[in-house]
């Protein structure tokens, strides 16, 4: 079993609330609009982490990171990108990868909104964790956490802070 920490678009932001969350997960994953290396330098020095770089990331940032990253964890299929859409309107980016080989967990950032759901049809569930930087429209900023275990998603909360 591992206690995953799911967060995105933090535009540069870190701070001791949020590494406190850090701490208490096996893993972290970022999925994207990092802003600055010290973000996932301040991460790595506590957990492992997994990142793709977003549509803000400068060179050094996408040199770090990949725009993809797709793994197993526990038994599950993951799929990590930024700009991905949500079922069934993904975009041309990721649809027909979706179609053709679809994880069981895809995971995106971007639009600044907390959703998880699922696609029946392509049997994944989607997750977008918000953003937790305190850069855009959100008024909350928000992360998740879950347990990856035996192929199962289990125990799945929702972190907020004031912005």
């Amino acid at each position: 079993m591992k206690k995953i920490l799911l967060l995105s678009d933090t535009h540069s932001y870190i701070d001791a609330d949020i590494l406190k969350y850090v701490k208490q997960a096996d893993e972290v994953w970022h999925a994207g609009d990092i802003g600055d290396l010290k973000v996932t330098d301040a991460i790595k020095v506590l957990k492992p982490l997994r990142a793709v770089y977003g549509n803000i990331d400068n060179a050094t940032i996408r040199n770090e990171y990949p725009e993809h990253n797709r793994f197993t964890c526990e038994g599950v299929d993951v799929w990590i990108t930024h700009i991905g859409g949500y079922p069934p309107k993904y975009n041309n980016r990721t649809r027909d990868e979706l179609k053709q080989n679809p994880p069981r967990l895809f995971i995106c950032g971007h639009s600044h909104i907390l959703k998880v759901m699922p696609d029946k049809k392509l049997n994944l569930l989607h997750m977008n964790p918000g953003a937790v930087g305190k850069h855009g429209f959100h008024k909350v900023r928000t992360m998740l956490r879950f347990t990856v275990d035996g192929g199962k998603i289990e125990n799945l909360e929702v972190i907020e802070f004031k912005k």
